[in-house]
């Protein structure tokens, strides 16, 4: 498949395999800006690895990613810059408050922001009253919410998140719908791989990936 001019993320004839098993090969898309790719299928068909080769975290048997135009095997540091990735885990320190973990969140990230921007993060994932609660004492849900507030840290244009509904309520998940609808609306992509359904406007242009059965 042919990386058209304007793309933001490509997949290029990707191959996986885990364990001995070929999960996919052959696979391609195209993203160019303000797409969704929702990538579905049953467990064990590759969801998540799919997801970490398109991070940058794991690398592909065969084919290759491109962002912009290039290789991200070749501009890792760049890559990495300009993209978020949520996976199963939240990635937190249990022993930290919500701040003190945004905080080095964004120190990770190479996003220097001041403390009153990052608290205006937590209140936007409705953290506002749990800005000095340590993890441990955050229930699931909450923790969720942390975790999809780093993806405001900075202006990444490529999402790349998964089950990012995951321990949610219908509030939870209507955040999700709302960030996902802004970052699309302001020219970013996103691949999300959720077993339920988003709740986008109509104007936002998805696309579907479907991984066969294990």
């Amino acid at each position: 498949m042919p990386v058209s001019d304007g793309a933001v993320l490509a997949a290029v004839d990707l191959a996986c395999i885990r364990n001995d098993r070929l999960l996919f090969q052959e696979l391609g898309f195209v993203l160019s800006p303000g797409r969704l790719l929702k990538v579905e299928g049953p467990n064990g068909a590759g969801k998540t690895s799919l997801l970490r080769i398109l991070a940058g975290l794991a690398a592909p048997e065969e084919g290759g990613v491109h962002w912009n135009g290039h290789e991200i095997a070749r501009h890792h540091a760049e890559y990495a810059m300009d993209r978020r990735y949520l996976g199963h885990h939240n990635g937190h320190s249990l022993a930290l408050t919500a701040r003190e973990n945004l905080r080095l969140a964004a120190v990770l990230q190479g996003a220097s922001l001041p403390q009153p921007r990052l608290d205006a993060f937590l209140a936007v994932v409705g953290l506002a009253h749990a800005m000095e609660t340590p993890v441990l004492r955050l229930s699931s849900g909450q923790r969720r919410r942390l975790a999809l507030a780093r993806l405001l840290l900075g202006r990444a244009r490529v999402w790349i998140l998964d089950e990012p509904l995951n321990a949610l309520d219908g509030d939870g998940r209507a955040l999700v719908n709302h960030l996902l609808t802004d970052h699309l609306e302001q020219g970013g992509v996103a691949v999300v791989s959720t077993h339920q359904p988003l709740s986008l406007p109509a104007k936002i242009r998805q696309q579907t990936l479907s991984l066969a059965a294990p």
